[in-house]
C-alpha cells in the first residue's frame, strides 16, 4: 500500500494553496496582534487523545491548521518579536525546509549530496572563523546541545580515550564559565556525567564578562584541592545583555593551563559577518571549539544548531563506534569518507544543512552581516530613547542588540506591564533581573524589525506604566 496521492493534481492544488497561503502570511505579519492567547475551546482540542484512524482529506487537515495553530503561533515572526533570542526566519528558509522535507534525507553517514552540503556549510564556517583544514562541524538541534558535546570532547581529551568505556571513575573533573553564562552550560556538565557542581561560575567584571583574574585564582584553588580542571567556556553574547568574554584573555589561560577553550556564541559567534562587530570577537580563531545557532541572528528556521571543532580528530574520537552494520564500504551508497554519526550523538539526523546553505547563498554573507549590525544599531536607538525618557531607567549598556530597562516603578508594575504588551498583542519583550531588579529585556533580531517598532513599543510601556503606577 502507498501513501503517495491516487491524484497529484489535486495535491498539488492543495499544496499551492498552502505555500501561497503562508507567503500571505509572512507579507502580512505587521496586519495582525504579535500572539493570540489561545481560547479554552482550543485548548481543548489539542488534549483529545484519540488516534486519527480514519483518513482525513487533506484540506481538512489543512484548514484545522490554519484555524487552531496558525492564529496562536509564538509570534517570533513579528517584527515586534523582541522577548528571546530567536531568528524571525525567511521566506527562503521555509521553502528550503519544503524541500529538505521533500527529499527526506538522513544525514547520519552513506555517500550521497546532502552530507557534501552539510561538509560545505562545516567548510564555511572554518574560513569564517579562521580555523585550520583539519577542523571538523556538524549540524545539531541547537547550542544546548552543541556545548555539550564540546563537554564529551573535552571530557575524553582529559580523561583519555580508555574513558569511554570505563567511565569517569573518580576523576575530580571541574570548568568554567561566566556568572551570567546560559544555564545549559551546568547541564551539559550534569549530562555528561561530571555534576553542575563542578562548573565554577566565575563573577564578571564591570563591563558583564569574566573576570579573568578570578578565573586564574579559581583554576589554581581547585588544583590544589586535587581537582582537575580541563575546560573553560567563553560566552560571545551573555543571554541576559549580550556581552562579550574577553575571549582572547581566556584563551591565553586556556594555553597556559592545558585547558579546552570553547566558545559559547549561540548568537554572538555570527557577529563574525559583521565587520563593525568581528574586532569584538577577538580571540575566537584560537578556540578548541564554537558553538552557535543559525536560527538566531542567521535567520534560518528552527532548528539549526552547530559545533565547530578546530582538531577533526579528537572530535571524531569522542563519538565513533563501530558497528557492523554502520560498515562503511568503498564504493556504492554505504561509501563516503565523512560519517556525520561520527562526530555527534545522533545516527538519524535531519537535512538541517539545507536551510542554512540556501539562506547562505541567496541572501550572502555581506547582507546578513547587515543586518545584524542593524539590530545593534537599532538596539543603540531604543537605549538613547530609554535615556531621554524621566520615567524609564537603563539598567545595562547595549553590548549588541539586546537592551535592558525598567520603568521607573515597582518589579510587580513592571512585569505586568510585560504581560499587558503581550497580551494585547502590540510587543514581546521577556523579563530579567539585573542587580537584584526585575527588568524589561528586549533582544532585537527579527531582520523585520524598524525604528517604528522600537516607538511603539516605548510608547506602549509608558502608556501601561503610567496607567499601572
Amino acid at each position: 500500500m502507498t501513501l503517495d496521492p491516487e491524484n497529484w493534481d489535486e495535491t498539488r492544488a492543495q499544496g499551492h494553496r498552502m505555500l501561497d497561503e503562508m507567503f500571505d502570511y509572512l507579507a502580512t505579519l505587521r496586519d495582525r496582534p504579535l500572539w493570540r492567547e489561545m481560547p479554552q475551546d482550543v485548548r481543548d482540542h489539542f488534549k483529545k487523545d484519540a488516534l486519527p484512524q480514519n483518513p482525513q482529506p487533506l484540506g481538512d487537515v489543512y484548514g484545522e491548521f490554519a484555524r487552531l495553530v496558525l492564529p496562536y503561533a509564538g509570534g517570533n515572526l513579528h517584527p515586534a518579536f523582541m522577548g528571546w533570542v530567536q531568528g524571525g526566519g525567511t521566506p527562503v528558509g521555509m521553502l528550503a525546509e519544503m524541500l529538505a522535507g521533500g527529499l527526506n534525507a538522513n544525514l547520519g553517514g552513506r555517500d550521497h549530496a546532502p552530507v557534501a552540503v552539510e561538509r560545505q556549510v562545516s567548510a564555511w564556517m572554518r574560513a569564517l572563523f579562521g580555523f585550520p583544514a583539519g577542523a571538523t562541524g556538524i549540524f545539531v538541534t541547537g547550542t544546548s546541545q552543541a556545548n555539550l558535546v564540546a563537554t564529551l570532547i573535552a571530557r575524553a581529551e582529559a580523561l583519555g580515550l580508555p574513558s569511554r568505556k570505563s567511565g569517569i571513575a573518580d576523576k575530580k573533573l571541574c570548568a568554567y564559565a561566566s556568572a551570567a553564562a546560559h544555564s545549559c552550560i551546568a547541564r551539559a556538565m550534569d549530562f555528561a556525567g561530571l555534576g553542575s557542581d563542578a562548573l565554577r561560575l566565575i563573577p564578571c567584571d564591570e563591563h558583564h564578562r569574566m573576570d579573568i583574574a578570578v578565573l586564574k585564582e579559581t583554576i589554581a584553588a581547585d588544583r590544589k584541592t586535587g581537582k582537575t580542571p580541563f575546560m573553560a567556556v567563553g560566552t560571545a553574547g551573555t543571554v541576559d545583555v549580550g556581552a562579550i568574554d574577553d575571549l582572547k584573555g581566556i584563551g591565553e589561560v586556556c594555553r597556559a593551563e592545558d585547558l579546552w577553550f570553547h566558545i559559547d556564541g549561540a548568537y554572538g559567534a555570527l557577529g563574525m559577518l559583521a565587520p563593525e562587530i568581528a574586532p569584538r570577537l577577538d580571540g575566537i580563531a584560537e578556540a578548541s571549539s564554537i558553538a552557535l545557532d543559525f536560527h538566531k541572528w542567521g535567520q534560518a528556521p528552527y532548528d539549526a544548531g552547530f559545533i565547530l571543532v578546530r582538531d577533526g580528530e579528537k572530535h571524531k574520537a569522542a563519538f565513533a563506534t563501530p558497528a557492523a552494520y554502520l560498515r562503511r564500504e568503498t564504493r556504492g551508497l554505504a561509501g563516503g569518507d565523512f560519517w556525520p554519526t561520527d562526530y555527534g550523538p545522533d545516527l538519524s539526523r535531519g537535512f538541517r544543512a539545507l536551510k542554512v546553505w540556501f539562506t547562505l547563498k541567496a541572501y550572502g554573507t555581506a547582507a546578513l552581516g547587515r543586518m545584524i549590525w542593524r539590530t545593534c544599531e537599532l538596539a543603540r536607538y531604543l537605549e538613547k530613547k530609554i535615556r531621554a525618557e524621566k520615567a524609564l531607567e537603563l539598567c545595562a549598556p547595549a553590548h549588541l542588540s539586546i537592551v535592558c530597562f525598567r520603568y521607573r516603578a515597582s518589579d510587580e508594575i513592571n512585569a505586568g506591564i510585560v504581560a499587558d504588551l503581550q497580551e494585547q498583542g502590540i510587543a514581546a519583550p521577556s523579563m530579567t533581573t539585573i542587580g537584584g531588579k526585575r527588568v524589561i529585556r528586549c533582544a532585537i533580531f527579527n531582520h523585520r524589525t524598524e525604528e517604528r517598532d522600537i516607538d511603539a513599543l516605548l510608547e506602549a510601556v509608558l502608556r501601561l506604566g503610567k496607567a499601572r503606577a
